[in-house]
């Protein structure tokens, strides 16, 4: 689990079956006092996060996919909770 960031959102007209209806926001992991420290990346929002935002993110299929209640789905990120400070 890494701590991030929002700083963005991906709109795409055209998403696989298991990305339909998902929203999709980019992230950018940062350390425990909010300075960046790695490369964004995109993950699935399932907590409503906005821009701005701090989260939690999980980098991996298997938690992603049991987050969003879809065993068979093509996940590799997911915002996993929103953190109130830090």
């Amino acid at each position: 689990m890494k701590l991030a960031k929002v700083i963005g959102n991906v709109v795409s007209t055209i998403k696989t079956p298991s990305h339909q209806n998902k929203k999709l926001m980019v992230v950018i992991p940062v350390d425990a006092y909010g300075k960046e420290c790695g490369d964004a990346m995109i993950a699935i929002d399932h907590f409503q996060a906005g821009v701005g935002d701090y989260v939690l993110v999980i980098e991996e299929g298997g938690s992603a996919r049991e987050i969003l209640g879809d065993p068979k789905g093509a996940f590799d990120a997911v915002i996993a909770g929103i953190v109130d400070r830090l």
